[in-house]
């Protein structure tokens, strides 16, 4: 066992009083050691209860013959941090997330390891880190929190967003903002719709990397608590069989999981995480990929922020397998690829049935014929930028507009929750990436405001920061260079024309050449915002968006 490095033989017995000292017997320590990764903390709704799921995985554990030991890892909320300099933190923490479970994971050397995240950054990073580690894992997430109700209305955070700019615009009454974020959000679990968590736990499941159910069992059933015992036990199967990331994960499960999130319309964060865990297992997946299986993937879901169903709706309807099914009728998923079950995704999917179709769509009678993301390219746009095109108007798909530039998240927001954003303006918001963000912060606010004041199918929002799954509209993000390289979104002026073609992946500033050229010669790269701690850091090691903003090396 890779635990006898530290507890088997006579040099180890300093170990094992170490051990002992904690109230583990021999017997425990003569078995599997399996490392319990869990970021319970009490500023995530996601994660308020994962103490809980971290029981039933350890009894899962337990009965299957293994000893569990867990520790924690950090975790952000996304919604608290989002709209002041917290959200510079958000992105940043994936990176200290993977690598806090590689120390402790080498430290203390386990057999095996169960991963317990729920929201946003601390998926990607705790898979990341699996595959940096290589050694038996399974994902096992909280699960999704139901939706809430206001009056006969389903709600969730984003409405609350959204709710915001809806006030400012005068549509709703402060009284009306208030039962809002009195009931938007019921109780624990990653927030209701196809936001950054949930996506990320979809496309876990999509991976081969957690159990089915696992993207869409919400929070609060016992299912979601029978699923961790579950995956206690298996995490023993897979430990036992010495199989690992790397023997059940291939190019091909990649390729599934991005089917899956094309289908399913899920968060452009996506296109940052699937790279940075491919980086970890050894692949590059071009952000031309994405459009490659877009263009054969239909989109059969229509789930919030887009559409009108919540996580609950996808679960009851088949969930994630449900959507694999479907998508394999037309052969756009790999059966053979192999799963933690211990079975290929073709074996999983036999007594699969989707019971509500519509909420996964028949292939025949999608939404959109392509997926829900697109990469644009273009003179703006040289190495890409992302779109969530199920989630755009239609009349937003080719659009020409006038630049509203900023240089900041705050100035924006401002400007649109003031009235000074108009029909048919492109607000541009740079100097937000990776590295000039730092930290590439979310554009919840402005893009809630933009919906929230009715200029949905008017106004587009372009940025090298990048979006909450939450956001909806036509918010093109990881404009890619970034501005703070040098790319060319630091040289739009007010007033440049920008044409927006969502269909044919286009965006393009309608600037000459000449002109351009000028002031490229002219600009000069701006002084860091923050020059001391770990964003500091960050910023200098960090990569582009196009290449999932992993660090350099």
């Amino acid at each position: 066992m890779r635990s006898d490095l530290m507890k088997k033989g006579p040099e180890k017995a300093p170990h094992r009083s170490l051990f002992k000292a904690m109230g583990y017997t021999q017997e425990e320590l003569d078995r599997p050691l399996i490392g319990i990764v869990n970021s319970y903390n009490e500023i995530i709704p996601g994660h308020i209860h994962l103490d809980k799921i971290a029981q039933a995985v350890k009894a899962g554990v337990h009965m299957a013959g293994g000893t569990p030991i867990e520790f924690s890892t950090i975790g952000i909320c996304d919604g608290i941090a989002m709209n002041h300099d917290g959200m510079r933190y958000s992105l940043a923490s994936r990176e200290l997330i993977a690598d806090s479970v590689e120390v402790m994971a080498m430290a203390h050397p386990f057999d095996g390891l169960v991963l317990i995240p729920n929201c946003d950054k601390i998926i990607p990073g705790m898979i990341m880190a699996a595959f940096r580690l290589n050694i038996p894992a399974i994902v096992v997430s909280g699960g999704p929190m139901l939706a809430g109700r206001v009056g006969q209305r389903p709600v969730d955070l984003i409405a609350v967003f959204e709710g915001v700019g809806a006030l400012k615009g005068g549509s709703i009454t402060e009284q009306d903002l208030e039962d809002l974020e009195d009931n938007a959000c019921p109780g624990c679990g990653s927030c209701a719709g196809m936001f950054t968590a949930n996506s990320m736990n979809c496309l876990s499941e999509a991976l081969g990397l957690a159990l089915p159910g696992n993207g869409t069992i919400p929070a609060v059933t016992a299912a979601r608590y029978r699923l961790a015992k579950t995956a206690g036990m298996k995490i023993m199967d897979l430990v036992r069989e010495n199989k690992r990331p790397s023997d059940l994960v291939t190019m091909e499960s990649f390729e599934n999981a991005i089917a899956v999130d094309m289908a399913l319309g899920c968060s452009t964060n996506t296109v940052l995480h699937v790279p940075a865990i491919a980086h970890e297992a050894g692949f590059r997946l071009d952000l031309e990929l994405f459009n490659t299986i877009s263009a054969r993937t239909p989109h059969l879901c229509s789930l919030r922020p887009g559409g009108p169903h919540f996580l609950e709706d996808l679960h009851a309807a088949g969930g994630v397998q449900g959507v694999m099914k479907e998508l394999a009728k037309i052969g756009a998923i790999h059966l053979e690829a192999q799963t933690v079950t211990g079975c290929s995704v073709g074996k999983n999917l036999e007594s699969v049935k989707t019971v509500d179709h519509s909420v996964i769509r028949p292939v025949d009678n999608p939404y959109h014929a392509q997926g829900g993301i697109a990469i644009l390219y273009g003179n703006l746009a040289p190495q890409g930028a992302v779109v969530k095109q199920s989630a755009v108007a239609p009349e937003m798909l080719q659009r020409t507009g006038r630049a509203r530039v900023f240089e900041s998240e705050n100035d924006a927001a401002a400007a649109i929750l003031n009235g000074a954003i108009q029909p048919g303006d492109v607000v541009v918001i740079r100097y937000e990436g990776p590295k000039g963000g730092p930290g590439m912060q979310e554009m919840l606010t402005p893009t809630a405001a933009i919906i929230g004041r009715g200029l949905g199918k008017e106004v587009a929002l372009i940025t090298d920061g990048r979006f909450s799954g939450g956001t909806q509209g036509a918010a093109i993000g990881h404009i890619s260079p970034e501005a703070a390289a040098g790319g060319p979104i630091a040289l739009v002026h007010e007033g440049d024309l920008i044409a927006i073609d969502i269909p044919n992946k286009k965006l393009e500033l309608l600037v000459d050449e000449r002109t351009l050229q000028a002031r490229r010669s002219a600009w000069q790269p701006k002084p860091p915002r923050v020059r001391h701690g770990y964003l500091a850091r960050y910023a200098k090691m960090v990569t582009s968006g196009a290449t999932g903003a992993v660090f350099e090396g």
